[in-house]
């Protein structure tokens, strides 16, 4: 069985950084993307980045570019969401997604993704 376990959220000041981990077990892990999103209370469900192994091109959302940076790891199926200079708009609850043999084309391509995590928490305090 495919599962995403998020892990790494938490309390932190404006400014500061978090690096919030999504461990894969059960894919095969080739050809496949990811994304990150996020939903605050009361808000919709946000894609903040999208990763397609297949082309090497991450998509961000307008709001986080130049301050989140996604990597992965292919040794232990883990991807990485590096939060910069956080704002209290990103507090949210996190979440990642991932599909072995599939092809993300735009950010919000990776909102058909099948498997997702249960997501963790940021809270960013002013």
């Amino acid at each position: 069985e495919e599962q995403l376990v998020e892990s790494g959220g938490g309390l932190v000041q404006a400014g500061g950084s978090l690096r919030l981990s999504c461990a894969a077990s059960g894919f095969i892990w080739f050809d496949y993307a990811y994304g990150w999103f996020r939903q605050a209370p009361g808000k919709e469900r946000e894609a903040v980045s999208c990763h397609s192994t297949r082309s090497g091109i991450t998509y961000y959302a307008d709001s986080v570019q130049g301050r989140f940076t996604v990597s992965s790891n292919d040794a232990t199926n883990t991807v990485y969401l590096q939060m910069n200079n956080l704002k209290p708009e990103d507090t949210a609850v996190y979440y990642c997604a991932a599909q072995d043999n599939y092809s993300a084309y735009s950010l919000n391509h990776c909102g058909t993704l099948e498997v997702w995590g249960q997501g963790t928490l940021v809270t960013v305090s002013s």
